[in-house]
């Protein structure tokens, strides 16, 4: 039996399209417009209400990443924000996003030399290699990378080192820093071929990482080692504090200890098991620095912390496939906000587990929870999310996820270790991590 598309196959094909009046419609309707606008429940759309019943205090005009992989450390200085913002009773502040991004690509930098200096005996074409060389230095990110650029760098006032062109639209300066980090990669293994030293092999890379600092002052600025911060509160009062480093900037003024949080993903795949630690091998920034270290639980699980952790009034970390049945004008993430089965006469069968195995989803965007909808039983009707797209979608940038949503494509969130139970903090705390491949999904974020 031939296995190739045959013309009378064809001719049956256009046979019965001919017959197939909502194929028609469809194809027509299209031409203007697109799928999603015309596949949207009118029932679900008049129902869109950002109203929540728990919204944390503090919350800020929307900030914007604009053409930049940064959202994850958009979503983690927004949250610091919140700290920073009650503390000093602030109506609108931002921290440097440029200035994370800086020590971000060098650490990144350094972290892809190490991994390539560590698979040296790797051949070229090996998975391993191609897959460090895909991207160097992207702009994506975890939490625990979050928390290990603040350990070690802190932060400081957006109005210290404001964003620049490459900061906002990042692919040219990616570009540049990806073309030298694979051009080292290669004399990295040539020196090694030719029996240079691993002392030797060390102080190269050093060099390396050296142009490596001039490109980003060259494309992000000069990050500042102190510097004075002043701003007027709600009530107009003038504050001003003088000779801060950012690691005092941030111990001063923001306060948290990141040691307390802990990290909890719902991955139902087949290959992981529910209570277990999980890490990403190759995964990082700051050598030497925290792994990446998820706890994966079950979904209701994550759930209830979320909800613990924003009732009493702190804002939660999340990562998400935010690209799914997300309508961004409107700022809904919704599964039934659009009826694609009916809209395409066929259906879409694949549950959360069947998604991430078969390449269908992966978490592809870090956001803020700051509010939740609770029905008379406190359980979840919706979340409110605060994103880094601007104030053009949903309410002013804040968007809104159904609890169906959060099921099938939350995957990520990260809480104060006081709102999972003492078992579960002890695994957390305790239990080795088993290394997941580097193009797992639950890596996907960092890309």
């Amino acid at each position: 039996m031939s296995k190739k598309i045959s013309t009378e196959q064809i001719k049956q094909l256009r046979v019965n399209l001919a017959e197939d009046k909502h194929t028609k419609v469809v194809r027509n309707a299209m031409i203007k417009t697109n799928s999603s606008e015309l596949s949207m429940d009118w029932d679900k759309y008049r129902k869109i209400d950002h109203s929540f019943s728990h919204v944390v205090s503090g919350e800020m005009p929307a900030t914007n990443q604009k053409s930049s992989g940064r959202c994850w450390g958009f979503a983690g200085l927004n949250l610091f924000r919140i700290y920073l913002g009650r503390k000093h009773n602030l109506k609108d502040f931002q921290f440097s996003q440029s200035y994370f991004m800086f020590w971000d690509k060098l650490e990144k930098a350094n972290y892809f030399l190490e991994s390539i200096l560590s698979t040296v005996e790797e051949k070229s074409n090996s998975r391993i290699i191609m897959h460090l060389l895909q991207t160097p230095t992207e702009d994506g990110g975890q939490w625990d990378m979050w928390a290990n650029l603040i350990k070690k760098y802190g932060v400081i006032p957006q109005s210290e080192m404001s964003e620049s062109f490459s900061s906002s639209q990042s692919s040219e300066m990616n570009k540049m820093l990806s073309r030298k980090l694979r051009e080292n990669a290669h004399d990295l293994r040539k020196k090694f071929t030719e029996g240079c030293s691993g002392d030797d092999l060390n102080k190269l890379k050093n060099q390396m990482i050296e142009e490596i600092f001039k490109m980003l002052t060259m494309h992000l600025g000069t990050p500042p080692e102190v510097f004075d911060w002043q701003v007027r509160d709600k009530d107009k009062k003038f504050i001003r504090f003088e000779n801060l480093t950012p690691q005092s900037f941030y111990k001063e003024h923001v306060g948290l200890n990141l040691d307390d949080y802990v990290c909890l993903i719902n991955c139902p795949m087949s290959d992981k098991e529910y209570n277990k630690i999980y890490t990403v091998e190759h995964l990082g920034n700051v050598v030497e620095g925290n792994a990446i270290r998820y706890l994966n639980v079950e979904n209701n699980i994550m759930k209830d912390a979320c909800i613990k952790s924003i009732k009493d009034d702190n804002p939660v970390w999340f990562g998400c496939d935010v690209g799914k049945h997300f309508h961004r004008d409107l700022g809904v993430m919704d599964t039934e906000l659009f009826d694609y089965e009916m809209f395409y006469d066929t259906g879409f069968k694949m549950n959360k587990s069947e998604r991430l195995e078969y390449g269908q989803s992966q978490m592809t965007h870090a956001m803020l929870f700051t509010g939740v909808d609770l029905d008379e039983n406190q359980n979840a009707v919706k979340w409110r999310v605060e994103n880094s797209w601007g104030v053009k979608g949903g309410n002013k940038g804040y968007h809104i996820m159904t609890d169906n949503w959060f099921d099938e494509y939350n995957y990520e969130i990260v809480v104060h270790k006081d709102y999972i139970s003492d078992e579960l903090n002890e695994i957390f705390k305790s239990e080795e991590a088993i290394p997941l491949k580097p193009w797992d999904p639950m890596g996907a974020l960092a890309k």
